[in-house]
């Protein structure tokens, strides 16, 4: 294959998924399930012809977690703080934290009762099957109104962080104790400090920089930053959230010294500049990534039918969970909130990084491909359901006005 050639395959992907965003604003299907069809496709193609397999296992995580981290931070550039805000970003924390919980519990149960291994295993092994996908999610509220998308975007955001400290948490300490929470606390303390150093040392280096090159200089420290404190087992994840968000609201703040040192004529410029560089840059990990995951799914898997009733049984507990909170708990509408709980990129980064000796046998890709391909189609029929309901409205309205 020459030169030539690969480069017309990588531009031919980008624009395919290019024209999946747009169907997937027409159509509600998410684009990330339209990319694994493509790459599942690829696949076949490739057997078909008798060519030669590429292995894109090793790469998967690696573009992952780059298209974790740029999502997260995209979607935290979007966001600007205020003091009436303080009750949707509570409210979206606890529904965050208390759906994770308690859907981790009974996907554990139904692990459990499929595998019969211990509590442990099954528990840590449910925890990519329990996280909502910001890759998903917040491109998916993107049309709806400002208080429904931000509290989606600080939803599917602490899904994301709170899934991972409990997927390190649970990983690192297999004999659960005092201590365990001792050292989870100094943690995020540690987490704090570098999260004050970050904002502090990007904001002023971003005023200094003359260089007409200045957002990829600033995502890959970001980058930098989050892969240290991941290397040391931290929940970097944080770290991205905070400084996206104090990036978009460093304006705000009203110190004298603070605005002396830190703010500067062009911030809001450069701040849109890294938005936009963030964005397009997301969109093309998540390109590649979900590519090659199709790619590399083994989809007579989906022959067997107890990964079917497997699955079929798990998308009952993850909505089941959802339903019970919205009506119990938080009280709010029913749609579209029930079905913006999509599986996704975070859930495909966390299942890769299950250590060896934890995975369970049954337990395995085309179990998770069912569960996201099952909460993107209904994420995709509650939309149209929801937008159907909202056009009939609108039009009864009209009709009674007339």
């Amino acid at each position: 294959m020459t030169s030539y050639t690969t480069l017309i395959i990588l531009s031919g992907l980008v624009i395919f998924s290019y024209l999946f965003d747009l169907i997937s604003g027409k159509t509600k299907i998410p684009s990330v399930i339209l990319l694994m069809c493509l790459g599942i496709g690829i696949k076949q193609i490739l057997d078909y012809f008798s060519f030669t397999a590429l292995n894109f296992t090793n790469i998967l995580p690696t573009l992952g977690t780059l298209g974790l981290v740029l999502i997260v931070f995209e979607g935290a550039l979007e966001l600007r703080y205020s003091k009436d805000k303080n009750s949707v970003i509570k409210k979206s924390f606890f529904s965050a934290l208390i759906i994770l919980l308690v859907t981790s519990l009974v996907v554990t149960l139904i692990i459990q009762y499929i595998s019969g291994q211990d509590f442990y295993r099954c528990f840590i092994n449910s925890i990519p099957f329990c996280v909502i996908s910001s890759a998903v999610a917040i491109p998916a509220a993107a049309n709806m109104s400002k208080a429904k998308r931000e509290f989606i975007v600080y939803e599917s955001s602490f899904s994301d962080i709170l899934t991972v400290v409990l997927f390190n948490f649970m990983v690192n300490n297999r004999q659960i104790s005092f201590s365990s929470f001792t050292k989870l606390g100094a943690e995020l303390g540690v987490i704090s400090v570098v999260v004050i150093c970050s904002c502090l040392l990007l904001l002023y280096l971003i005023g200094r920089l003359t260089h007409h090159v200045k957002s990829f200089l600033v995502i890959s420290i970001l980058i930098l930053v989050y892969s240290i404190g991941q290397m040391f087992h931290l929940s970097s994840l944080i770290i991205v959230l905070a400084l996206g968000l104090f990036l978009n609201n460093a304006s705000q703040i009203k110190l004298p010294i603070f605005r002396k040192y830190f703010i500067y004529p062009k911030l809001r410029y450069d701040i849109k500049q890294l938005f936009q560089l963030s964005a397009e840059s997301a969109f093309l990990m998540r390109t590649f990534f979900f590519i090659m995951f199709g790619y590399t799914m083994d989809i007579y898997q989906l022959q067997n039918w107890s990964v079917l009733v497997s699955g079929a049984t798990m998308l009952v507990g993850i909505y089941l969970v959802r339903f019970l909170y919205i009506k119990l708990v938080s009280k709010t509408d029913l749609m579209p909130e029930l079905v913006l709980i999509p599986r996704g990129l975070i859930s495909v980064l966390l299942f890769y990084s299950l250590p060896a000796e934890l995975k369970i046998k049954g337990i395995e890709t085309g179990l998770l491909f069912v569960v996201i391909l099952g909460t993107s189609l209904i994420l995709s029929l509650g939309l149209l359901i929801t937008k159907r309901q909202g056009l009939s409205t609108q039009q009864g309205n009209t009709d009674f006005e007339s």
